[in-house]
């Protein structure tokens, strides 16, 4: 049975990894261009970007430049330094080369997919099913060009996959249970430290860890895998984050700035009255629609100064919390972001590709395709499929089939989350920012189906799945019958 477990994973590997790279360099590379926060990473690697090509286009190779300071924390930096120290191996050009870390990504997501398909309890055909939806999700135009960018969208995708692979297989019997560890510790640093946006998962990777029940575990030995899963976590996410500004505090003035004049006062509801709930002047209407960033934004004012502290956290969620018919409407408009999926202002193709400035890719536009035709309705759409990933949570709950119901609610929650979090809280580049609620929501949806499909039939060495119930109850239910 290990040997045949063997064999169907290093063929899911390497068919994965086929189709993957494939996708990425057929006919020409695809990436996702930088939308001006590249150099966050791209400075402590090294990197230059100084003349980097517009939004339009991708650059697949940033030439050296000095170091410099930067306090923005992301695991994506892992990855682009093993990309840097692979690509001086092989002779590629420049201090990163998106080529090389394309590939390098195709790898580990291969590898994820992999692990996850491993954690899934079907049957063989089954199994080949849960492939190809899960690749057709990684694989998704929305989603798969971020893994050769220098943005750290790429990062929280794969560890997100991976976490949800290494809790399937923590459910499994021994020697999967503590490969599933080890795959759920790589998820966990990867997926919790990729943006400030990912550090919502700890509590909720923290309760999925801690509610893994593995199979033939009772007592006191269902424990010491999972807390030491969480400590090895904790203890890297702690040190990685010490290591800069986690919370993106130089960037908290900036969020709400974008948050006041992109998305609560847009001009399309009562002005006059928004400005006055937030305490500032009318004159300031002059800059609805600026960002921080912007040569005409509001801090050039001389009158910025007097009104400083009402650009902050605390006013906007005090804003929030008397008008809940905005709230409702921001919060629409991000739902209506979320399906849009694409970014209009970046590019999938590099500048030699012969593509037009700003072209993008859609090889494998079939969820992101869905989506988009939705967008529209906004969270009119996404309650109910929400709604429905609940109830499929609950369902494999009720059938002893927790981890599947560990998994869907985790992706539930954290969706969700990011929806409040990215409408509510930023304001502005609303499609990418909500990549985070989407990809999460689209993923439990597979899963959700997944779970729907018939166990594969036990061997009689296999311990049956962990039961929910009380054994003292059951004791109790068969003495009454």
């Amino acid at each position: 049975m290990r040997h045949r477990e063997l064999r169907f994973g290093l063929a899911v590997f390497a068919a994965s990894l086929a189709l993957l790279l494939v996708r990425f360099l057929v006919p020409r590379p695809v990436g996702m261009a930088d939308n001006g926060d590249g150099w966050r990473l791209l400075c402590k690697l090294g990197g230059r970007q100084l003349d980097r090509p517009s939004e339009g286009f991708v650059r697949f190779s940033y030439g050296p430049a000095p170091p410099c300071d930067s306090a923005y924390v992301s695991s994506q930096s892992w990855l682009d330094w093993a990309a840097s120290k692979i690509g001086s191996l092989f002779g590629a050009a420049g201090v990163l080369n998106l080529v090389v870390l394309g590939v390098l990504t195709c790898v580990l997501v291969a590898a994820a997919v992999t692990a996850t398909v491993l954690g899934l309890d079907l049957r063989g055909r089954n199994r080949v099913l849960a492939t190809a939806l899960l690749l057709l999700v990684l694989g998704d135009s929305a989603f798969f060009g971020y893994f050769a960018s220098v943005l750290s969208e790429g990062s929280a995708f794969l560890g997100i996959l991976l976490i949800c692979g290494g809790l399937l297989l923590m459910h499994r019997h021994r020697g999967a249970r503590w490969a599933g560890a080890a795959v759920t510790v790589l998820g966990g640093l990867i997926g919790l430290n990729a943006k400030s946006q990912t550090l919502v998962l700890i509590p909720l990777f923290v309760l999925a860890v801690l509610l893994v029940r593995p199979a033939g575990a009772r007592g006191k030995a269902r424990w010491p895998l999972p807390l030491a899963v969480l400590v090895i976590v904790g203890a890297g996410t702690f040190a990685m984050q010490a290591q800069g500004d986690p919370a993106n505090a130089e960037y908290r003035q900036a969020n709400m700035y974008n948050a006041i004049f992109s998305s609560i006062v847009d001009g399309k509801h009562d002005t006059k009255g928004d400005l006055a709930a937030l305490g500032l002047p009318e004159s300031f209407a002059k800059y609805i629609g600026t960002g921080w960033w912007n040569a005409n934004a509001a801090w050039h004012d001389p009158r910025y100064p007097q009104y400083e502290d009402r650009i902050s956290r605390r006013n906007v969620a005090h804003y929030y919390a008397t008008h809940p018919g905005r709230v409702t409407e921001i919060l629409q408009q991000g739902g209506v972001n979320t399906l849009t999926a694409r970014p209009d202002n970046l590019g999938s193709f590099g500048e030699r590709s012969g593509q037009p400035r700003l072209s993008k890719e859609y090889r494998v536009p079939v969820f992101s395709g869905l989506s988009a035709l939705a967008a529209p309705l906004g969270l009119f759409v996404l309650v109910p499929i929400w709604v429905l990933v609940a109830c499929a949570g609950v369902r494999a709950f009720r059938v002893r089939r927790r981890e599947y119901g560990i998994v869907l609610f985790l992706l539930l929650f954290f969706a969700v989350g990011q929806l409040g979090l990215s409408a509510l809280g930023e304001g502005v580049e609303g499609v990418k920012h909500q990549l985070l609620t989407l990809f999460p929501t689209v993923l439990s949806i597979v899963f959700g189906i997944l779970s729907l499909l018939p166990r594969a039939p036990r061997t009689p060495a296999e311990p049956e799945p962990a039961d929910d119930r009380d054994p003292r109850t059951e004791v109790l239910a068969a003495q009454v019958r």
